[in-house]
């Protein structure tokens, strides 16, 4: 399983394929390949996020429905603490993150799953936090850092 971030959920459901650069397809196409295996899964703050700011109401019905197909990870109470204690160590370090940063973080800690976004926060976290990151470009076999 990877846990896809809010980035890539949204360059795949939100973005017209004719407005992406070629690494902005390299990445659909990592994504694409990941659901194709049903490898691809979120939270719940992730579908919150995605689906906010959607103006029309048929594209928010039809990406809701959407995002139902894919497999979510529990949040459980222990993950909160965890994304607390996260944040601290990266403040400790210099490095503000967001509370849904440090909860998607925990969670993924907790699963033993990496994380796929394009999120140039998510390596500064790795640098303190034992976190993996999904490689878009990477070899089937070794797909995180």
């Amino acid at each position: 399983m990877v846990l896809v971030d809010t980035t890539l959920w949204s360059l795949a459901l939100r973005r017209r394929r004719s407005q992406l650069s070629p690494e902005e397809q390299v990445l659909l196409e990592a994504w694409a390949a990941l659901v194709k295996a049903g490898r691809a899964c979120l939270i719940g703050p992730i579908r919150q996020e995605v689906l906010s700011g959607i103006r029309r109401e048929e594209q928010f019905q039809a990406i809701r429905e959407q995002l139902g197909a894919f497999r979510y990870l529990d949040i459980l109470p222990l993950d909160y603490d965890e994304a607390a204690s996260f944040f601290n160590r990266c403040r400790a370090a210099g490095i503000a993150g967001t509370p849904v940063d440090m909860l998607l973080c925990a969670v993924a800690h907790r699963c033993c799953v990496p994380i796929f976004t394009t999120d140039e926060d998510f390596p500064r976290y790795a640098q303190h936090l034992p976190l993996r990151l999904y490689r878009a470009a990477a070899d089937k076999d070794e797909d995180a850092v």
